[in-house]
């Protein structure tokens, strides 16, 4: 049974923390691809829906202490399997080898080599990979052949000897593995014979395609002027025409530069932007508040509240009616809210992936998702060929409460003022020596505290800005970004001339891990 827009390749997860990377290279690739819980795929395959290729991702379990049975993923020994990491163990265990239980886990960068009778073109014999596993196949099923042995002689990689079927006991998914790539590429078109299939052209129909079966209904769109908002919004726009309706709610914690961003928005393009004033009614309802946990639930509760009043006002006047809610969510945000191995089950969620959570239920509106099978990076790229002005697609990320979570302690007007000011002229500054585009996201943040300083001829008590700058692809790991000294001094310089009641300027050198990008 076919399904239109089926990815090729089916990646089951088992919880690995780096399960969405295989799709990222697989995509980098060429090669559709999609991450599907053990249940989902279950499912699939006895309804008969297969695909061309399955991967079994690596995960924290033990074969050891796994109860459930793999015997529908067998069944066809055409169907190409590549298992990575705890996949590869299943694949041990499955074919009658010996998994021995881990008493020294092999963590971290480790260095294997190729058998002597199997090479792979452009790649060593020899390189560096990043282990992670504490358990391994000890005796090799008998149908398989050792191709990889780490330094160790511990089993690095097998291969099926008739079937298209490969196990790695590393990660060829993440950038530590030197040539990881390259062995995906190898199992995906020598050994799955595999033709790549997922490209730009793909990833535009695919989204234009959900947009379509919308028909002639009115579409709503939380509209926020970020990349992944403004690209769903254009693509939306370009097959819904004047049945998109887009509101942007001004809640009072935006930046300088988010107001001339929706001013050129609302200039330069077809959107139809309502913006809706809600400053005094979100700043009221902060007041006294300092848990960082507890601004983000009042945010978004008058978020919902605030959009549904306005909206309602809004098909009242003009008479109309939505039954859709456009959202500008992304494949990260969608696989974060699904169980990962627990058979119909649920994982601790890192977050639900509804953007606006409890709107579409509260306004009894169908969720359009046009942006939901990509990520960041490809949402950037389908944003260029809608032609969009590359400046708006490359715009650093903004959190959803915007300033809220960038100003520590209780929000005060004199705190929004200063991360306001303090963050534009970082941006003018990043702009002015082209550097805007080095780092991926750059802010400032307003810490409660006072320092002494010298302003004039005077003793000065005032507080303190934080400048935070980092590097990523992603936002799930980041390092800071380092930044010429003579730009740092600049900044700080214009901070404290320029800035009412700011002493000092700090820099935050904290990577992620063990920090958040954002400070709250």
């Amino acid at each position: 049974m076919s399904h239109k827009f089926d990815k090729k390749i089916w990646i089951i997860d088992f919880g690995s923390q780096y399960t969405q990377l295989i799709t990222r290279k697989s995509r980098e690739l060429g090669f559709s691809s999609e991450i599907l819980t053990l249940d989902e795929c279950h499912k699939r395959f006895s309804s008969q829906h297969f695909p061309d290729c399955l991967v079994l991702s690596g995960g924290p379990q033990s074969v050891f202490e796994d109860t459930f049975n793999y015997d529908v993923f067998f069944k066809n020994p055409k169907l190409p399997i590549l298992g990575i990491c705890y996949g590869m163990q299943l694949l041990g265990k499955y074919f009658g080898g010996v998994v021995e239980r881990g008493i020294v886990g092999e963590y971290g960068h480790a260095d294997i080599t190729f058998k002597e009778n199997f090479i792979i073109p452009s790649t060593p014999q020899k390189m560096s990979v990043w282990m992670s596993h504490s358990d391994h196949i000890k005796e090799v099923p008998k149908d398989f052949d050792v191709i990889m042995e780490s330094s160790n002689k511990l089993v690095a990689a097998i291969k099926h000897k008739s079937q298209p079927i490969m196990g790695l006991q590393f990660h060829p998914e993440v950038e530590h593995s030197k040539h990881g790539k390259s062995l995906l590429d190898y199992f995906y078109q020598n050994i799955a014979g595999l033709k790549p299939d997922w490209n730009s052209t793909q990833m535009l129909e695919e989204a234009m395609d959900l947009v379509l079966q919308v028909g002639d209904k009115k579409v709503l769109c939380a509209f926020s002027g970020g990349v992944d908002s403004l690209v769903a919004a254009t693509l939306a726009q370009r097959v819904l025409g004047d049945n998109l309706h887009c509101f942007f709610v001004d809640n009072g914690l935006l930046r300088i530069q988010d107001y001339y961003h929706i001013d050129l928005l609302k200039k330069e393009t077809k959107l139809n932007i309502e913006i809706i004033d809600a400053k005094d009614i979100f700043l009221g309802s902060l007041k006294g508040i300092d848990d960082p946990e507890e601004k983000r639930k009042i945010i978004g509760k008058k978020f919902i509240e605030v959009f549904e009043i306005k909206v309602k006002e809004y098909e009242s006047l003009h008479n109309i009616h939505f039954e859709y809610l456009l959202q500008g969510t992304l494949y990260p945000d969608v696989i974060e809210s699904i169980s990962p191995h627990i058979n119909g089950g649920k994982s601790v969620t890192i977050k639900s992936h509804h953007n606006v959570g409890g709107l579409p239920e509260r306004m009894k509106l169908k969720l359009l998702e046009p942006l939901r099978h990509l990520f960041k990076d490809e949402v950037r790229e389908m944003g260029l060929s809608l032609d969009l002005n590359r400046d708006w697609v490359y715009r650093h990320p903004f959190p959803g409460p915007g300033l809220g979570v960038r100003i520590l302690g209780a929000i005060s007007t004199h705190a929004i003022k200063a991360v306001q000011e303090s963050d534009q002229i970082l941006y003018e500054e990043l702009l002015e020596a082209k550097l805007y585009h080095s780092t991926w996201q750059a802010f400032t943040v307003f810490l409660p505290v006072k320092t002494v300083g010298v302003k004039g001829d005077g003793r000065a008590y005032e507080n303190v800005i934080c400048l935070r700058m980092v590097n990523s692809s992603d936002g799930m790991t980041a390092n800071w970004s380092h930044f010429p000294h003579e730009f740092l001094e600049i900044v700080s310089r214009r901070i404290t001339n320029e800035v009412a009641g700011i002493t000092r300027v700090v820099y935050d050198i904290t990577s992620k891990p063990p920090g958040t990008i954002e400070w709250e």
